[in-house]
């Protein structure tokens, strides 16, 4: 008896189950890499940030031309979002080393995703303690009070004082006024 090499809808069944399997698993990849591009883009502000970002982890110390040839954005784009995030220290910048006469590109890479998480861990941290203190006053700093009332008020109750606590200019006048003017009806009597 030989043994028949032929395929048979045995091992067309078995293919078959293995190419679902491995279409099953491009989708799910697929799925996981449109929430990490989610994820990214909320950390990182944009699409395109994002885009650039797992770009420059895939293939580290890559150009601005390089990268928007990998991620088929406008390369104008690329260089400005490279600038924005490179000021932001998301990704490392540093001149690229080449033989020949001319211009020296910058190339790019990104920082580890942990450090990325890092420091949007602390920017998260600081605007909720924003959030939380708003509308708090500060104990550090003195309380002023004032108190708004009729003058007559005042005088009646025997106060000759401004708000802070001390005499007014216009109110010793006052009193000198009135007691030069108490001084003459006493002369005038006598």
């Amino acid at each position: 008896m030989s043994e028949d090499t032929a395929d048979t809808p045995e091992d067309e069944g078995e293919r078959s189950a293995r190419d679902r399997l491995g279409e099953s698993a491009d989708r799910a990849r697929s799925g996981f890499d449109d929430r990490v591009v989610d994820i990214l883009s909320w950390m990182l502000d944009t699409e395109t940030r994002a885009r650039i970002y797992v770009y420059l982890r895939q293939h580290p110390w890559s150009t601005s031309e390089e990268v928007a040839e990998g991620t088929g954005l406008y390369p104008s784009t690329v260089r400005e979002a490279l600038a924005e995030l490179a000021d932001e220290d998301t990704v490392e910048r540093r001149k690229r080393e080449s033989e020949g006469a001319g211009n020296n590109p910058y190339e790019y890479t990104a920082i580890a995703p942990s450090d990325l998480v890092g420091g949007v861990v602390g920017g998260v941290q600081d605007e909720l303690n924003t959030i939380f203190t708003l509308g708090r006053e500060d104990d550090d700093q003195p309380v002023r009070i004032e108190v708004d009332g009729d003058d007559d008020d005042a005088e009646a109750a025997g106060e000759g004082s401004d708000a802070d606590g001390e005499a007014d200019a216009s109110d010793a006048s006052d009193a000198s006024d009135a007691a030069a003017g108490e001084a003459d009806s006493d002369d005038r009597n006598a």
